[in-house]
């Protein structure tokens, strides 16, 4: 209780995580007047985010404009409840969707953060809605953050693991307990506590690395399924708000992400081939049977899920002409031996114990309906700029779902507070980002997470 704590420091907002959820609530809160604390448990920022590729999705953008796609909130709002089969709380949908632009001009009007003059349709999106940063990667959008961060003067305390929510005698949150000079490896620190006249933003990320945890949630997830999060996304911070109280929303929904490799630990270099070039451009077989078994552009949940079903690593296939259409460039990818190049279609198949024969009448079959633009068998959407695979070189790239993204965490309103099991508002205690749960249901779409990251770190640092 805080009638019982000895204070260390006092602070208006303690904000818990230097990913994008956080650094843009410190953001917003110091420049509405509060004087602002961000503590990072790693000894530099950006947790998952900066390892991120970036992505933000938006409706209705005068990019989308520029190129012609018609798009809108309600569009946007749609697609997120058919990936996340119903399951998504509506009100925390309909706030994402609803300041999706406001955010992503917001990156490019106060952060100043570059992105590359092209729209992607990644798997769900019924449209083009996707942005990338140059550089293709999360960095981009947190440098800009963390130059801003640096402008208004507020702090960042690294090697600082939070531990647990002090309240008062009426429940309110007035603190937190955290070890400073955290050794990662040994669970060690020097005690501290930080005292709280605004509240705590948890902005922690989620546990898709936690493997005791997230196993308990889902048990196909043991230490066998690998994860493209670093090694801290745990979930000490989250079981710190339950133990207070705090609400739990969807646990077992976890993400796996259908592009990844078992060839390369963690993210790699191989989701930028199989998400911006093989699940548009190209096609999935099963290297048993040498066919097709599932539409590459459907939403994570439905691509990892059928992969799973197969039982063993499945080939993402598409030819030069792909590639030279997605504009990415895949020299560390091939450089790594993640992704291959293949002079012939025999070759990919001797390379991956194919049989050649069945392998060329899968092909084919699928030349046919990018012909005719119409997927007879598994009715991917076939985007305007496809073309058969026809064109060597051929890359290929072996695909393993690894745990990615965990939708579940605190029940939060849309006001960013964190409630409990009678749905009140936990007096002082906030969570914006993947800490929080409800937003994205059973699966979340691509490009959607750093949405939620800033809109829900606007909302959280302007409430709070």
């Amino acid at each position: 209780m805080a009638k019982e704590t000895q204070w260390n420091e006092q602070v208006d907002v303690l904000v818990v995580g230097s990913g994008f959820a956080g650094l843009t609530a410190a953001i917003e809160a110091r420049e509405s007047g509060k004087n602002v604390v961000v503590i990072e448990k790693m000894k530099s920022a950006g947790g998952n985010s900066i390892i991120s590729d970036g992505g933000i999705a938006a409706p209705d953008t005068k990019l989308q404009k520029k190129w012609g796609i018609e798009d809108s909130a309600q569009m946007m709002y749609d697609d997120m409840l058919k990936a996340g089969l119903g399951l998504n709380h509506p009100r925390l949908v309909h706030a994402v969707v609803s300041n999706a632009r406001s955010a992503f001009e917001w990156t490019i009007d106060t952060l100043h953060v570059p992105y590359l003059d092209r729209v992607d349709l990644f798997g769900g999106h019924s449209v083009a809605r996707c942005y990338t940063p140059e550089g293709v990667t999360g960095g981009t959008i947190l440098k800009k953050m963390l130059q801003r961060i640096d402008e208004l003067g507020i702090p960042i305390l690294y090697s600082t693991s939070f531990r647990s929510i002090i309240t008062d005698a009426e429940g309110r949150v007035v603190g937190g307990a955290v070890l400073k000079e955290y050794d990662y490896k040994t669970d060690a620190g020097i005690p501290a506590n930080i005292r709280t006249r605004r509240g705590i933003l948890l902005a922690s990320g989620g546990y898709g690395a936690d493997v005791v945890f997230r196993s308990i949630q889902d048990p196909r997830l043991d230490e066998k399924i690998q994860t493209t999060n670093k090694p801290f996304a745990t979930a000490e911070v989250l079981k710190s708000a339950l133990k207070i109280g705090a609400a739990s929303v969807q646990l077992s929904h976890i993400q796996l992400g259908a592009w990844s490799s078992p060839d390369e630990h963690g993210f790699g270099h191989g989701p930028l081939f199989a998400d911006y070039i093989l699940f548009q451009y190209g096609m999935i077989v099963d290297p048993h049977t040498g066919k097709r078994f599932v539409n590459e552009l459907g939403d994570r949940k439905q691509s990892a899920d059928a992969i799973l079903r197969i039982g063993h690593p499945c080939i993402g296939i598409a030819d030069d002409k792909a590639v030279a259409c997605s504009g990415w460039d895949l020299s560390k990818a091939v450089r790594k031996g993640v992704v291959k190049k293949f002079g012939s279609m025999e070759e990919l198949a001797a390379a991956y114990a194919l049989d050649a024969e069945t392998l060329h009448a899968s092909v084919d079959r699928y030349n046919g309906f990018v012909r005719k633009g119409v997927d007879d068998d598994f009715r991917k959407p076939i985007v305007e700029e496809a073309s058969p695979i026809v064109k060597a070189p051929f890359y290929a790239m072996r695909l393993w779902p690894k745990v990615h993204f965990t939708m579940g965490g605190l029940s939060i309103n849309e006001r960013a507070q964190v409630l409990d099991f009678n749905g009140n508002a936990i007096d002082g205690l906030y969570a914006a980002g993947e800490v929080a749960g409800g937003v994205h249901g059973a699966s979340r779409l691509g490009s959607c997470a750093i949405t939620e990251c800033i809109v829900f770190g606007r909302i959280a640092g302007q409430n709070i």
